[in-house]
């Protein structure tokens, strides 16, 4: 009888057990902090806006999640940022498409993205006065640009080459190019004594070189593309995403809160941008003004997509092609006109 008992204490128990661990798992899987990365300039201006007015802890918050600790990283490039995420350093990253793409691919679809930071057309801009066309570019010019072959400068640079030289020529300027971070870049196409003579930018750094009576655009990547495309996009594990659903809304909903804010309160937006840049080039009345470009369009709906991912399966960047623009989103995001 006390052996029946002893049995049905244990059974009970072990129920208890488990129970209690599951309960235990899903009450406490959530973390106390999280570490979100970004780069420099106007593209990761949501990022700026959810860290100065403390977005991501305000709706953590709202949804109980109490004192959680964000960690913001600035990094010069998206390698660098590929690597932490892959050593387990990051929780939420962001980059320019074909950054994303490769991760995706490199870890067969084990990341994917909350949404876009915005859509921005990138411009390529020369000193060079000769250089009308990318087929003017000679072996004497260099452009800079953040990583070689890889950012979404270089790939979109490959895509403009492959149309004017052909497919097979898609390489045809990756030995002009050199890496540098957009203020570096800058700095040295406006020296006018750098061997960099051109620069494959974004926003500001490309709408400052311009007002120099000595830069002139070559190539926007809307001419590429046909119309708006997204420029920075947001990423995460999906191992994260799954085990965090709580931390992954307050993130998500932070980026949109972000987004408003920069669309219906520019100035206050420029403002917190200048602060946390600490560009001295730049006034509030000139980035105002960039920030009403209407190609400018901070949106976490994910445009044109699909195109860079198609260039890179044909060029052989990727090997995996997405079925759709959906595969490489989480659920959140399909009911946006994405593409």
């Amino acid at each position: 009888m006390k052996a029946q008992c002893f049995a049905a204490f244990n059974a009970r128990f072990a129920v208890f057990a488990i129970f209690a661990t599951t309960f235990s798992t899903s009450a406490f899987a959530e973390p106390t902090e999280i570490t979100i990365a970004k780069e420099y300039g106007i593209g990761y201006l949501p990022y700026m806006i959810m860290e100065n007015n403390k977005l991501v802890e305000k709706h953590a918050a709202a949804l109980g999640l109490n004192d959680l600790k964000i960690t913001w990283q600035t990094f010069g490039g998206s390698g660098l940022m590929q690597s932490a995420m892959i050593a387990g350093r990051l929780d939420f990253a962001s980059s320019g498409v074909p950054w994303f793409l490769t991760m995706w691919d490199k870890l067969n679809g084990q990341v994917k993205s909350p949404g876009a930071l915005d859509s921005m057309p990138i411009y390529l801009n020369t000193r060079n006065p000769k250089v009308k066309t990318i087929k003017d570019f000679t072996e004497k010019d260099r452009i800079a640009l953040p990583a070689v072959k890889s950012s979404i400068q270089a790939i979109t640079l490959q895509m403009a080459a492959a149309a004017m030289f052909g497919a097979e020529n898609a390489a045809k300027l990756d030995p002009l190019t050199v890496s540098l971070s957009h203020p570096d870049a800058m700095n040295a196409l406006l020296s006018g004594i750098s061997e960099i003579d051109s620069h494959f930018g974004s926003a500001p750094f490309q709408d400052m070189e311009l007002k120099d009576p000595r830069i002139h655009r070559v190539l926007s990547s809307y001419d590429l593309m046909g119309g708006q495309a997204t420029f920075i996009i947001s990423w995460t594990t999906t191992k994260f995403h799954d085990e965090n659903p709580k931390t992954y809304q307050a993130f998500t909903d932070a980026l949109l809160e972000a987004q408003a804010f920069i669309n219906n309160r520019p100035p206050e937006a420029a403002r917190i941008y200048l602060t946390m840049s600490a560009d001295k080039r730049l006034t509030q009345e000139d980035l105002v003004s960039i920030l009403g470009n209407p190609d400018y369009k901070f949106t976490n709906v994910p445009q044109n997509i699909m195109k860079y991912a198609e260039f890179m399966l044909r060029s052989g960047s990727i090997k995996k092609k997405p079925a759709s623009w959906k595969e490489l989103f989480f659920p959140n995001a399909h009911d946006t006109p994405g593409s």
